[in-house]
């Protein structure tokens, strides 16, 4: 599931709209991230652990020319699982969908913010019609004889042409062994 996707997720099961549910994601990203860069764990009962790992400077390979490469040290993130969320990945049964999910909690959030009554309709005064001025006539200009279609000739086929063989690749010549 991609960014895009859970945000539609979020807004079907929830009932917020799309802007509201990517907007609740932004915030959730930005406050974990802000508390992560301050050090912090942030702990989701039953969901799991963010938490901040220190990765040790050490020596690496570059693959390519197998010199040897010193890699900084860095921060990176770690998750772990909490104990409702293994549970729920390895229960056999359905999954329990929260009580806020479902038509009850779009009935639910429509009682608790009424919407607004629209304003009512305003009626533009109406326009009087100005007298309608009649244009001079013009003369017809005499129509003009179109020119004979002439039949286009059937399109012949191209011969058909062989495409040129490949050709094998070069082969090596054999070392030359030093003079002892």
């Amino acid at each position: 599931m991609n960014r895009t996707e859970l945000i539609g997720e979020v807004s079907k099961h929830t009932g917020l709209t799309t802007k509201q549910a990517e907007s609740g994601l932004k915030g959730f990203e930005y406050v974990v991230t802000s508390a992560l860069r301050g050090s912090d764990t942030v702990r989701i009962t039953g969901f799991g652990t963010f938490k901040v790992r220190d990765r040790a400077a050490r020596r690496g390979r570059n693959p390519q020319t197998g010199a040897p490469v010193r890699i900084k040290a860095s921060k990176g993130v770690g998750f772990a699982a909490g104990a409702g969320l293994k549970s729920d990945l390895n229960s056999r049964s359905a999954l329990d969908k929260p009580d806020w999910v479902g038509p009850a909690a779009v009935a639910s959030a429509a009682k608790a913010a009424p919407a607004r009554k629209a304003a009512p309709a305003k009626k533009a005064p109406a326009k009087k019609a100005a007298p309608a001025k009649k244009a001079p006539a013009k003369k017809a200009a005499p129509a003009k004889k179109a020119a004979p279609v002439k039949k286009a000739a059937p399109a012949k086929k191209a011969p058909a042409t062989k495409a040129p063989a490949k050709k094998a690749p070069a082969k090596k010549a054999p070392a030359k062994r030093a003079a002892r």
